[in-house]
């Protein structure tokens, strides 16, 4: 995967305490996941942030912050962070800090269901014949 190394291993080091924080590969970069739920990650060398929807229209009115918009389409409460908006490791810590704390007040992650379960809505699961 194409995404900056040395900005994943400085996250890490920022997250090194929290023991639920957990790393995926997606978007083409790496997600960094808290009790499953995605708060920051990185996109070839923008850091992305996941934070309140309601602050998202202040974080873009920062420096080296634009709006989050994967697939063409804009993401309310995702915002891309540029490289010099994360040189300084306060910076860095600072970004971490805002979507660890929006993270922290989602409800508990539901646990993925198995493939091949079914559910009484759902029906049994088809096969080709």
């Amino acid at each position: 995967m194409a995404y900056d190394h040395t900005l994943a291993d400085r996250i890490r080091k920022v997250v090194a305490r929290k023991l639920a924080v957990t790393e995926k590969e997606m978007f083409g970069g790496i997600a960094f996941l808290l009790g499953g739920r995605m708060f920051i990650g990185i996109v070839k060398d923008d850091l992305m942030v996941r934070l309140d929807p309601s602050r998202w229209e202040e974080a873009l009115g920062q420096r080296h912050v634009r709006v989050m918009d994967f697939a063409g389409r804009p993401m309310k409460g995702y915002v891309y962070v540029a490289p010099a908006g994360v040189a300084s490791d306060k910076a860095l810590a600072g970004w971490v800090a805002t979507a660890t704390e929006f993270v922290s007040t989602l409800p508990a992650k539901k646990p993925a269901r198995k493939p091949g379960k079914t559910t009484a809505r759902q029906g049994p699961k088809k096969t080709k014949k």
